[in-house]
């Protein structure tokens, strides 16, 4: 339970975080004037964050022999994660940070049901239920509230 909720809290500060890294990202974009160079000096920077913290951690890059035997498919996350973060720095400034996120939040939502419902991606099966549907429907009223107000 202790290590449960530990996992909860870094959920709850890595989604903290996500608004902060917009608007950090939204002011290099202004001042390069180029939105997708923020994208790009993001992830370097990020990037060379997680090469020390392999270092520091002494990780066996030996290791990166086996990447070969993954689908090609799975190196998409990547390109992914380039489009999110390159549309978030795009989206907060004209819709706002709030309504940036609720939206996010909300399309995550949708593909994680159906991710969850057919196990894809090699996830553990969680069917729909109406409960699960009745949390999509409250992301999708705050999604209306931030949005009027």
């Amino acid at each position: 339970m202790k290590t449960q909720l530990a996992f909860i809290a870094l959920a709850i500060v890595a989604g903290a975080v996500l608004p902060l890294q917009a608007g950090l990202n939204v002011q290099l974009g202004k001042s390069v004037h180029q939105p997708i160079f923020a994208a790009f000096a993001s992830f370097l920077i990020g990037t060379l964050g997680l090469l020390v913290y392999l270092l520091f951690l002494k990780f066996d890059f030996s290791t990166m022999e086996q990447t070969k035997t993954v689908s090609p498919v799975v190196w998409l996350a990547g390109i992914l994660g380039a489009f999110y973060v390159a549309a978030v720095i795009i989206l907060a400034p004209r819709l706002g940070v709030a309504l940036t996120f609720v939206l996010v939040v909300a399309g995550q939502m949708a593909v994680s049901l159906v991710l969850d419902h057919y196990g894809l991606l090699g996830l553990p099966v969680k069917q729909i239920n109406w409960q699960r549907l009745l949390g999509v429907a409250f992301l999708v009223a705050g999604v209306l509230l931030i949005r009027r107000f």
